[in-house]
């Protein structure tokens, strides 16, 4: 079976890498279980001091994977384990991010974003909505950015993600990795203890939105993707055309 999620140590670091290039790395049920497995084991292993999540290709996530998505209910579970281990979840992107892949950016305690990478919210252009990706992403963004990005699908450069409270850092043309070196140089010098005490309190606004509205955000997902508009977003979609309603 292939692998969509590899791993890799390095004194202390777990790296886990998307590693599906042929869909963009999108979140499919196989992907989004892997991962799953992956921070349960991050978890229980007193080696992993924090964990670094990446990518294959030109593309860190492209959002669901159309043909074969993941339950709604199986990705809010992904997204909580990564807010919720005991350890620090640290992004490192040089590629695109779309819809989902937000969700996954949203739900890391650090994150640097290259010069060479790409966001955008595109739900709405398929007759969806950010639904369960709120969770992580509205007790972080702007809410006057979160307001224009969802609403228009508008495509954004990693600066403005940084300005808006997606990601933590935006680097320049030196390179991702050069501005992680303080970053991971400071996970390795803090106490495993220190760490997950800190990491509980940056995150317990962002847990109690799971607890709050999970529920009902994944019903309000399931009733989007079972809808009329949907249908013809996501045909519109793989058909490479524009869907009906647009102007």
């Amino acid at each position: 079976m292939t692998t969509l999620a590899t791993p890799s140590h390095d004194r202390g670091i777990t790296t886990l890498t998307l590693d599906s290039p042929a869909n963009r790395n999108a979140l499919s049920a196989t992907l989004v279980g892997e991962l799953t497995e992956a921070l349960a084991g991050c978890a229980g292993d007193d080696a992993v001091r924090a964990v670094v999540l990446t990518h294959t290709g030109n593309t860190f996530c492209a959002g669901a994977d159309l043909t074969a998505p993941p339950e709604p209910a199986a990705f809010v579970a992904l997204m909580r384990a990564i807010v919720a281990l005991p350890k620090p979840v640290v992004a490192r992107v040089t590629g695109h991010v779309r819809a989902g892949g937000l969700g996954l950016l949203g739900a890391c305690d650090i994150s640097a974003a290259g010069p060479g990478s790409s966001f955008a919210l595109t739900e709405s252009r398929l007759g969806l909505a950010p639904a369960v990706i709120s969770l992580p992403l509205l007790p972080r963004l702007d809410p006057r950015a979160a307001a224009r990005y969802y609403l228009t699908g508008e495509r954004f450069d990693a600066e403005e993600a940084a300005r808006i409270g997606l990601v933590t850092l935006a680097a320049g043309p030196e390179d991702v990795d050069k501005a992680l070196v303080p970053v991971l140089d400071g996970l390795r010098r803090a106490s495993p203890q220190g760490l997950a005490a800190s990491k509980e309190l940056v995150t317990a606004t962002v847990l109690r939105s799971f607890e709050q509205n999970a529920e009902d955000l994944i019903a309000r997902s399931a009733a989007l993707f079972a809808s009329d508009d949907a249908r013809e977003g996501m045909t519109a979609f793989l058909e490479r055309r524009d869907p009906a309603w647009v102007l």
